[in-house]
């Protein structure tokens, strides 16, 4: 049925085990986007995921990403970034943890237009180099012994075992390789009037992007409107995770709410919402969207946390 939707997040049920907490809500050929809410750290054995890249974003909570290329120490509001094919285990901080999950089939990148020619990251790009966090303290591990890594391939889950540990690296190089960065640093741009989606791009793979929606200033043109004008989308599904702050162009939003407006029909601000933003200087909203150029398809998980009255929520 094409019509908007919306899910809420936070009633995903949490798991103890990190693999079994991940729920996949939206998915396509592209991408799976997944919901989980893990409890305990990762022990006893390792992870692979052998069909995709993951991008990882921690809503709640906080720990350490441990792998052959060293360890991740991180926290609320970072994007931790897995490349294919990467062995490694989750030791979180605490119990409470809510993460917002990207799977893409292809490989995940900067987008080409903050890019130079010779891959450097250009002066207009919305982040630097320097808020690249890599991976540091690397362990050698040379250890014999039984360790089993299961591996993701094809949706399914395999149990593989190597008989030496498999952090066993005494040094890398290269440009694959896990790395955070975390949506307090993405500059946001602004301008007089309303400035488009494509602003707050911070990641693209094969027919999707990723943005980020951060505190920031508001069009400062006079005659302004600083909620968005409504809109049909044409080329994409557009899907927004709200993290925190006050969402002016929606009502009763809450924390790790999902929305979804599918290409095809128009969606646009909440009644009031357009007068009640004029002589607004900032927004204070955090937020994660994905844009997927194919249309994603729900689960039974997504199903199980719709609101199933979100298309009424236009109605005055």
């Amino acid at each position: 049925m094409l019509k908007h939707r919306s899910f809420h997040g936070f009633k995903t049920k949490p798991d103890k085990d990190f693999l079994k907490s991940r729920k996949p809500v939206l998915v396509n050929n592209d991408c799976h986007i997944v919901l989980a809410a893990p409890q305990q750290s990762m022990t006893g054995h390792f992870y692979k995921n052998a069909d995709a890249d993951e991008l990882i974003f921690i809503h709640e909570g906080s720990g350490k990403l441990i792998s052959q290329y060293g360890e991740l120490d991180f926290a609320y509001g970072d994007y931790l970034m897995v490349p294919r094919g990467t062995i490694y285990q989750i030791e979180f901080s605490s119990t409470e943890n809510r993460l917002f999950i990207v799977e893409s089939f292809s490989p995940i990148r900067y987008p080409k237009k903050y890019l130079s020619k010779q891959g450097q990251l250009l002066e207009h790009s919305p982040y630097c180099e320097r808020d690249i966090r890599c991976p540091k303290n690397l362990q050698t591990l040379d250890e014999k012994g039984d360790f089993l890594i299961l591996t993701k391939k094809k949706g399914m889950m395999y149990g593989i075992h190597y008989l030496h540990h498999p952090f066993d690296v005494v040094g890398w190089d290269g440009y694959c390789y896990p790395y955070i960065f975390s949506i307090h640093d993405f500059e946001p741009i602004t301008g007089r009037v309303h400035q488009p989606p494509p602003v707050h791009q911070t990641f693209e793979a094969h027919n999707f992007v990723v943005c980020s929606f951060v505190p920031r200033l508001f069009d400062y043109h006079p005659l302004a409107i600083p909620a968005p004008y409504n809109h049909s989308n044409i080329d994409s599904d557009e899907v927004i995770y709200y993290v925190d702050g006050d969402f002016m162009s929606r009502k009763n939003v809450v924390r790790g709410m999902i929305t979804l407006h599918p290409a095809g029909i128009p969606h646009g601000p909440h009644p009031g919402a357009v007068n009640k933003s004029i002589g607004a200087k900032e927004t204070k909203e955090l937020a994660v969207m994905v844009d997927t150029f194919h249309p994603l398809q729900l689960t039974g998980e997504a199903l199980n946390i719709e609101d199933d009255n979100y298309v009424m929520s236009w109605a005055e």
